[in-house]
């Protein structure tokens, strides 16, 4: 049954993201998180940090992973084949429209308002991790962050990717110096 919760989760999250995987993220959190609770808001944001700083489509980095985690190997393949599926049949089915209807002014706006929606979707994803982290570091630390990362990756140009893996390595190390501490206080 859990094979089956895995694939309905991640089907519904990739049939329903439309606009490239970044916008079927919510979605799977939804799934993920709220819905069948595999997991807390902490690790699905560390899965989704890890996953962007590997190559190849996030969707399925992420469905791999969490479909791993939850009900091993079967579990791994029936959270990927559910992921990619809907790509599949949607590709078909809306390049096909595309084509043959392209210069209809519904189909250009349709192209069109895919990219708003797509952020909006992401801006609420955002929002959601930003009162997330303030719960766990506060909201100046938070703000902190939240700047010098825009500052770094807008300004400075350095990529997304390196700048994750920097605050990764940068949790570890506090997280290690909270052990000693403790250790030390014992």
């Amino acid at each position: 049954m859990v094979y089956w919760d895995i694939f309905i989760a991640f089907f519904r999250a990739g049939m329903l993201g439309y606009g490239g995987g970044l916008s079927a993220i919510p979605l799977m959190h939804r799934e993920v998180v709220e819905n069948y609770k595999w997991m807390n808001d902490e690790d699905f944001s560390d899965i989704l940090a890890l996953a962007n700083t590997l190559p190849g489509p996030i969707n399925t980095k992420m469905s791999g992973y969490i479909g791993w985690r939850v009900a091993g190997f079967w579990g791994m393949m029936s959270a990927v084949i559910a992921t990619v599926i809907p790509t599949v049949i949607l590709m078909i089915i809306l390049l096909t429209v595309l084509h043959a209807f392209n210069d209809k002014p519904w189909v250009q706006g349709m192209s069109r308002a895919v990219v708003p929606i797509a952020g909006v979707m992401l801006g609420a994803l955002t929002w959601d991790f930003i009162k997330k982290s303030k719960n766990s570091m506060g909201w100046i630390s938070t703000i902190i962050v939240l700047v010098i990362s825009i500052i770094i990756m807008q300004i400075l140009g350095l990529h997304p990717a390196i700048l994750i893996v920097g605050l990764l390595v940068a949790a570890l190390f506090s997280r290690q110096k909270q052990k000693d501490k403790q250790v030390k206080a014992s």
